[in-house]
């Protein structure tokens, strides 16, 4: 699907078809077909390659430039229809007359440039526009990371109560959506500082940013980095309670197993007693009318005897 867009001078954002498109446009294409990226291809002189790099999902956070068109791809965090959490590549080229984004899904970081939210984007400040795009990509890695801690802290407190495999499981799949946000704001970190490097070298100044642009890189670069550090402090703090529930099981089986030898050693000696005085032998009150009574007794005593002693010793 392609959608080109224009912010008119009234900050009113307009469509355009294909054969329409003109400086400052916004070419947004979303899991495009062959024939759709040949048409953008020979609108905007662009390698076919250029557009599909962004369409595997594998591809990680880089930066590319090729005839003055700079690509740089960003793995974004998408929210799946299970709710869980994945990264989602996405590549933002920059050519010297318009800002193509290529995705493979739709997401919310890409939806919520639209007519409603027009006034706060233009799409002929290039650079701008890009930076905006990276900075809500960055501002949802740190809303899905709340949204976790929160989800966290609710699975904390139902592993308190009871232990249960479908708690454990969704630790672990946090555990491992931690691990793609930490990978791709790392990834994207880097592409940052090139960016940021590039404003600042005379050979390959092909972004050209005003200082209210840099400004907002260096929000863009301090914010990604939060959302590191706060990964990073999200992943040591789910591996430690991992680590600490583990802990807990193996011990509750350890009491479980300690309780059931204590129980089983305690039903053994009733069944140990009726078995010698039901030997075909003489035995002690094997005459006597109260012999069965003396046996039952015997065994009681002993019993409770041994449950006392175990109750000393901490097995119940």
């Amino acid at each position: 699907m392609i959608k080109i867009l224009k912010t008119e001078d009234n900050k009113r954002l307009e469509r355009l078809s294909i054969s329409e498109a003109v400086s400052g446009s916004w070419f947004s294409l979303i899991n495009p077909n062959e024939e759709e990226i040949k048409q953008v291809s020979l609108v905007l002189g662009l390698e076919e390659d250029f557009l599909r790099n962004s369409l595997d999902l594998d591809e990680r956070s880089r930066m590319e430039i090729e005839d003055g068109n700079i690509l740089i791809i960003t793995n974004l965090p998408i929210m799946t229809d299970d709710g869980c959490f994945d990264t989602l590549p996405m590549g933002i080229i920059y050519t010297p007359t318009s800002i193509i984004t290529v995705c493979s899904k739709d997401n919310n970081i890409l939806s919520s440039f639209n007519e409603t939210t027009a006034y706060s984007f233009d799409t002929r400040n290039k650079t701008e526009f890009m930076l905006k795009i990276l900075f809500r990509s960055v501002k949802f890695y740190l809303k899905y990371l709340d949204i976790i801690n929160r989800t966290t802290e609710n699975i904390e407190v139902e592993l308190q109560k009871a232990t249960n495999n479908k708690a454990l499981f969704q630790l672990m799949e946090i555990q491992k959506t931690l691990v793609y946000f930490s990978t791709a704001l790392k990834d994207t970190d880097i592409v940052l500082q090139k960016i940021l490097r590039m404003t600042k070298s005379t050979t390959f100044n092909y972004l050209k940013m005003t200082d209210e642009d840099v400004d907002l890189l260096e929000d863009v670069i301090i914010d990604n980095r939060q959302a590191i550090e706060m990964v990073d402090m999200h992943r040591m703090i789910l591996e430690a309670m991992m680590e600490g529930f583990a802990s807990i099981i193996n011990n509750n089986l350890n009491l479980v197993m300690k309780f059931l030898a204590a129980i089983t050693i305690i039903m053994s000696i009733p069944t140990m007693i009726g078995g010698l005085w039901g030997m075909n032998v003489r035995v002690p009150y094997g005459n006597n009318p109260y012999g069965f009574l003396i046996v039952v007794a015997l065994s009681i005593i002993t019993s409770i005897a041994v449950v006392v002693f175990f109750r000393k010793k901490g097995m119940f």
